[in-house]
């Protein structure tokens, strides 16, 4: 049965509230990760995605409890409230443990593309503002860099995503002061240390690898942990801009089951 989107009644204070999806596995744990999950669209998707995110259903396989967290119709995609919706997500989610999982769940927020992007913004609120409660960040091609000059970010005609991409960012930064905002923009953020661990995943053939492995770069040189993943090309990996799954979702769930299997130990 689909899963479908719910008014989950986390903090009755959340004006308007986020609707959230619930994806869980077969087999669940007494103590299983707790992962928000924040879908792509570059910025522009401001309506309710009706699929199921191929990605949130697949982590929850492995044993996770996934809540995709809708915060694009509520936010309009517009910076600051969009990363607000999600880290509210997130801080409700923390203190419902026992709700959806156990008191010892570890909490990780996970996003795609524009999801990444507000993902690795909420990582960096959580560090000021909750810390020591986010387990982990998982970032899957964020795009996470406005400047849009990267090497690799020349191949985003191949796949018809640079102006959507563009057009993108010009939305989401349209009522803030410049994107100098390190939670708008986190890969100009001049302090990266004390961030949760991070998952970060990008293939050869993708756009966005340069920004996405130059973030990664820079939180390891702040003493972040740092666990990346980069597939070969041609495996298929950009169809997650198009929700689309591939043979890279196999090896995407080993690598997030081996990321929390660190964080535990």
């Amino acid at each position: 049965m689909m899963a479908q989107w719910e008014n989950i009644a986390f903090d009755r204070s959340a004006k308007p509230p986020v609707p959230m999806r619930l994806y869980e596995g077969a087999v669940k744990g007494k103590a299983p990760p707790l992962v928000l999950y924040l879908r792509g669209g570059a910025f522009l998707d401001e309506g309710r995605a009706e699929p199921e995110c191929p990605v949130g259903k697949a982590l929850a396989e492995t044993g996770a409890v996934v809540l995709e967290a809708d915060y694009s119709s509520v936010s309009h995609n517009v910076f600051p409230q969009a990363m607000e919706c999600a880290f509210m997500a997130l801080n409700c989610l923390g203190s419902r443990r026992k709700q959806f999982g156990g008191a010892k769940s570890q909490l990780f927020v996970a996003g795609d593309e524009a999801g990444g992007n507000v993902a690795a913004g909420v990582a960096l609120k959580a560090r000021d503002l909750m810390p020591g409660e986010l387990s982990g960040q998982i970032l899957l091609s964020p795009m996470i860099d406005p400047m849009m000059a990267t090497r690799s970010f020349r191949k985003a005609d191949e796949i018809g995503m640079r102006e959507r991409w563009s057009d993108g960012w010009s939305h989401y930064l349209r009522a803030a002061c410049g994107f100098q905002h390190p939670y708008a923009a986190p890969c100009l953020c001049s302090r990266l240390s004390g961030v949760a661990p991070a998952l970060v995943v990008t293939s050869e053939d993708d756009p966005l690898r340069d920004e996405t492995i130059g973030y990664a770069e820079r939180l390891a040189a702040s003493g972040v942990s740092v666990r990346q993943k980069i597939f070969p090309g041609g495996c298929g990996w950009t169809g997650i801009y198009r929700d689309g799954g591939g043979k890279w979702m196999e090896a995407l769930c080993a690598e997030f089951t081996g990321f929390v299997q660190e964080l535990s130990a």
